[in-house]
């Protein structure tokens, strides 16, 4: 079986850049990426929905390697895609994928110190299997095989179309039709004012409503930074100065959640007008950031609906009709098109089956070590992203990570790391402190947290800058073997065999 020193699984924006940081800081080791679809980019790939765009801005959301040159603050699908692809050639991350394959199942060796890869290959009917010595998972959080399909009555009865934004059809026309949105999230709030510029008429039917705040797509600020100043520097200044900014939004509202109740809804109230029923429309029932905040580029959402190209609806449904969907009020709609923008299937690891000594690992049961690596769990780390900032900041910090652990461990000549946690009585928390509906659903099934370091998943990007890279790889957590059976004593205190020479893993090549 071919080895690597490392696998790369995923080569959407959090893989390229684990392949960029691994070529960088671990110039010695090997790795590839594999990636299950046949082409760069993860999401951006996926995703080709009408209006689809970041939902951050993209000083922050691009990569601190290479800076967005774009002048929008939230960009388009397309450019968000060629910007990847464009890094991916440049830094010659694109020659380490191997594309159609699809890791089904990672067994882990501790008296080998590798992982066996089971991977179905497209085209082929049998696994086929690679070793590597550590694990990366760069897969996201979601199942990319289909999104998330509540049962509605009578869809069957429906003469129209329907779809979900996870898998829009490539020649679906809907100029000059009537078209009904179910769902308040960032998808819908996207793809109501494309599909509005021709579409007859948008209803976007709501169960509940979400928060939504305007941004301006290019400010003079900026403008201005990326004239006067270096390309590098400008960039990195405004990277830093929206994620400060956004950081003290973040908690600001969590801290003073009435008084930013307030604030958002007079600023949809004055894009809207006085006369339009915010209560009812615009009001959750939670407090800010609670969920995630959508942003629309210079109220282009608001627009379309003041212009009556668009309305709302908050209701429920009853059922599918033949012409449209009717209400649990009793009122009809009626459309030519249904789009399901009903939210995301949540997914951990991708669906990979991971094996440890011969063990199934349920990672329900485990603990998340710094957001980056798993109790109990050898050699395997996943790249997270933030749930109240742009996914980059985080993944990066994780892949600057485990390039600090695989240099130190080669340093040392330990050839295993796992995180251990000593405490039974520690009171563990969700994973994710966050109501929306694709959180709810799934999190039972992901790892869990505790309330103190470096157990608790902190959503700070000044805190994570700190401890993911600055914080000490020894401490009392990290447990770090030879093959041979010793354990670092300065990270444990024990030993499990007696002393021997350090060994580093042989790399077959």
């Amino acid at each position: 079986m071919e080895h690597f020193d490392v696998l790369v699984i995923g080569a959407g924006l959090s893989g390229v850049a684990a392949g960029y940081h691994l070529q960088k800081n671990c110039p010695d080791r090997t790795f590839t990426i594999l990636e299950q679809r046949e082409q760069i980019g993860g999401t951006w790939d996926l995703f080709r929905y009408p209006g689809v765009r970041s939902d951050s801005d993209m000083h922050t959301f691009g990569y601190s390697f290479e800076p967005w040159t774009g002048s929008t603050t939230l960009a388009n699908g397309s450019s968000i895609l060629n910007y990847v692809r464009e890094t991916s050639k440049t830094h010659g991350i694109d020659e380490k994928i191997r594309f159609g394959h699809a890791v089904r199942r990672a067994a882990w060796s501790s008296t080998d110190a590798l992982w066996t890869v089971e991977i179905k290959r497209s085209g082929e009917t049998e696994f086929s299997r690679l070793t590597c010595a550590f694990l990366y998972m760069c897969s996201g959080y979601y199942n990319y095989e289909a999104g998330y399909n509540p049962e509605f009555s009578g869809t069957n009865k429906f003469k129209g179309t329907i779809v979900h934004p996870q898998h829009w059809p490539e020649n679906l026309v809907y100029k000059d039709k009537r078209v009904i949105i179910i769902g308040s999230g960032a998808t819908a709030v996207t793809l109501l004012p494309e599909i509005a510029k021709t579409a007859s008429h948008v209803t976007l039917l709501q169960r509940s409503p979400t928060y939504i705040a305007s941004v301006p797509q290019q400010t003079r600020f900026a403008k201005w930074m990326h004239i006067l100043l270096w390309r590098k520097l400008a960039f990195t200044l405004m990277r830093w100065g929206n994620v400060l900014h956004g950081a003290y939004i973040y908690a600001f509202c969590r801290r003073f959640p009435n008084y930013s109740k307030s604030v958002l809804l007079g600023l949809v109230r004055d894009s809207l007008g006085p006369d339009y029923d915010i209560d009812k429309h615009f009001t959750p029932s939670y407090g800010p950031w609670q969920q995630r905040l959508c942003l629309v580029p210079d109220g282009d959402f608001f627009d379309a609906i003041k212009e009556g190209q668009a309305s709302v609806i908050t209701d429920h449904i009853d059922t599918f009709t033949e012409d449209g969907l009717r209400l649990r009020s009793g009122r009809e709609l009626e459309a030519e098109l249904i789009v399901t923008a009903t939210g995301l299937a949540m997914l951990f690891l991708g669906g990979l089956e991971v094996i440890v000594d011969g063990v199934k690992k349920d990672f329900s049961q485990a603990l998340t070590y710094k957001g980056a690596m798993f109790s109990n769990v050898p050699n395997l780390a996943l790249a997270t992203g933030y749930t109240n900032a742009s996914w980059t900041l985080k993944s990066e910090l994780i892949s600057k990570f485990v390039c600090r652990l695989l240099n130190h461990m080669m340093a040392n000549g330990y050839d295993q790391c796992s995180p251990r946690h000593a405490s039974q009585n520690d009171q563990t928390e969700m994973l994710l402190d966050f109501t929306s509906g694709y959180v709810e659903r799934s999190i039972d099934s992901f790892p869990k947290q505790c309330a103190k370091a470096p157990w608790k998943l902190h959503q700070n990007y000044i805190r994570d800058v700190w401890s993911l890279s600055f914080g000490s790889l020894v401490d009392e957590t990290l447990e770090f073997t030879q093959r041979a059976g010793v354990i670092d004593q300065q990270a444990s205190g024990a030993r499990l065999g007696p002393a021997a020479p350090k060994y580093v893993a042989s790399v077959t090549r």
